[in-house]
């Protein structure tokens, strides 16, 4: 019987696409010949577009960050002189150091709180640290409360930094996922500049620390109040069984459109979305998930060891030795760096590629460290040693933001499995974490022995050693979505899981 031509279209696509029984899996290659085109001049498509207002609301913890990374940089001194402990370098110091050691704690408690209560509450509950610790600092009489509200909001940064990749994943269409993914370290670099902006007044005010930190509780305000908007990550709905609250989200984040059936089919017929409870955190340990946890553990462990800290750390005396006398303008170079090749990075990661991008990053921090490193040893270079140095660092600063900086974050949420994501993004976040504070309690007592340019020299082969390695340990996780990376990285969840035949 000849069929019309609306009716072989039809047939047609219900060969090609997947019913909610599993009983077909689309292939991905058509998949994205069926994808409608991105619109040019964008950064993303129409589904990014429908996300992109929850992905700027959990971008609010990505900014507060920045924010209490930087507000402490230019306003320690005043705090010092303010609360009576100007001479004590080992107390200043924890000022600075509490806020880590909050961070590594929160990061591991932000994946178990998302896994039990999901990902909108843990953005909730964590809205309170972040406000309270503030406020506890900027009305502190003394250096135990200042401590404490900085552990306050160092637990709230650490949440943060391991929900926000997670839920901006989870909610993001496929194409979309990079550039939208990459909003989070763009969210970082704009707080930490709000931070330089914020304590402009301190040359004048000595007492405006505490209005820089009250400052910061309106953010983590909105936060509490944006995230009552914003829809809980449909995977983790499909993992509680709660498959119509799953389907009302998807139509929400991606349309009555192929995509629908495309990722919902994905999650209700793919093994890794089971009704198994989560992983225990000995499980990241085990044969089956340990391959991927090294990887992403690595990744930010070659980031933390780049250096990235100890540049920015130096970058003023660095500027002042190249006549840029201002530590405001030495700190906006710095920043203005940052932001701007974030911003190349979210154009270029759904087109270039995550691994491409971390592979060319590494490279560059590598080659801008050996540049920095001659440029303070080498006694023929001493005549242009500081504008070398002042290349040096801003190109660093670059290629950090370029791919270093927003890609490990994106790419644990992309490659763990769902069953561990939460757990393993934490674990890797809390790696992250710990090594910040150790560079940090270690760098200058090292210097002092061997001096800074035999230190960068070491950072820079680190690099090297990052290239390499990303290039052997990565898979490329462009325009996939995560149950198929998932399949590729974790066949043996797979291949146990029931219902697994067709693959």
């Amino acid at each position: 019987m000849r069929m019309d031509s609306g009716a072989s279209r039809n047939a047609n696509q219900g060969v090609l696409l997947r019913s909610y029984d599993g009983a077909t899996r689309l292939r991905s290659d058509v998949r994205d010949v069926l994808r409608p085109p991105k619109r040019m001049g964008k950064l993303w498509s129409h589904s990014g577009d429908a996300v992109l207002p929850f992905v700027c609301t959990a971008c609010l913890a990505s900014l507060l960050f920045g924010y209490h990374l930087g507000v402490i940089n230019g306003a320690l001194d005043h705090i010092a002189a303010g609360l009576g402990f100007a001479d004590d370098a080992i107390l200043q110091g924890w000022v600075v150091s509490s806020t880590l050691a909050g961070a590594a704690a929160g990061s591991l408690t932000g994946g178990a709180l998302a896994d039990r209560i999901g990902r909108r509450r843990t953005f909730q509950l964590n809205a309170l640290p972040l406000f309270l610790g503030p406020l506890l600092s900027s009305n502190s009489g003394g250096f135990e409360s200042m401590v404490l509200g900085r552990i306050l909001a160092g637990i709230g940064i650490g949440i943060a930094s391991s929900v926000v990749p997670l839920y901006i994943s989870e909610i993001a269409p496929t194409e979309d996922r990079g550039s939208l993914g990459s909003l989070n370290q763009i969210g970082i670099n704009i707080g930490i500049l709000l931070a330089l902006v914020a304590g402009l007044p301190l040359a004048h005010s000595p007492n405006w620390w505490r209005a820089m930190f009250l400052l910061s509780t309106l953010p983590a305000i909105l936060l509490l109040l944006g995230m009552f908007k914003c829809p809980e990550s449909p995977r983790w709905l499909v993992k509680q069984g709660r498959y119509a609250e799953a389907e009302a989200v998807s139509r929400l984040l991606w349309g009555k459109t192929n995509k629908f059936e495309e990722e919902i089919g994905n999650l209700k017929t793919d093994g890794s979305e089971t009704f198994d409870e989560d992983a225990i955190w000995g499980e990241l340990l085990s044969k089956r998930y340990w391959k991927v946890v090294s990887t992403g553990a690595s990744l930010f462990l070659i980031q933390q060891l780049s250096g990235i800290n100890t540049v920015v750390f130096f970058s003023t005396a660095v500027f002042r030795g190249a006549g840029i006398k201002s530590d405001v303008a030495a700190s906006a170079l710095v920043g203005l760096a940052n932001v701007m090749g974030s911003m190349v990075a979210s154009s270029q990661m759904d087109k270039q590629g995550r691994k491409y991008l971390l592979m060319s990053s590494f490279t560059g921090m590598g080659a801008s460290m050996v540049l920095l490193a001659l440029s303070l040893a080498w006694r023929s270079l001493q005549t242009f040693s500081a504008i070398l140095a002042v290349l040096a660092t801003v190109a660093y600063m670059l290629a950090f933001s370029y791919g270093a900086g927003p890609v490990p974050a994106l790419l644990l949420a992309e490659m763990f499995a769902s069953r561990i994501r939460a757990k393993a993004m934490a674990f890797s976040l809390g790696v992250h974490w710990v090594c910040n504070f150790v560079v940090g309690l270690l760098f200058l007592s090292v210097v002092e022995k061997v001096g800074v340019s035999v230190v960068y020299l070491a950072f820079g082969a680190v690099c090297f050693c990052g290239t390499f390695y990303v290039s052997k340990n990565l898979v490329e996780t462009k325009g996939r979505s995560l149950e198929e990376i998932e399949r590729e990285l974790s066949p043996a969840v797979y291949n146990d899981a029931p219902g697994f035949a067709i693959l």
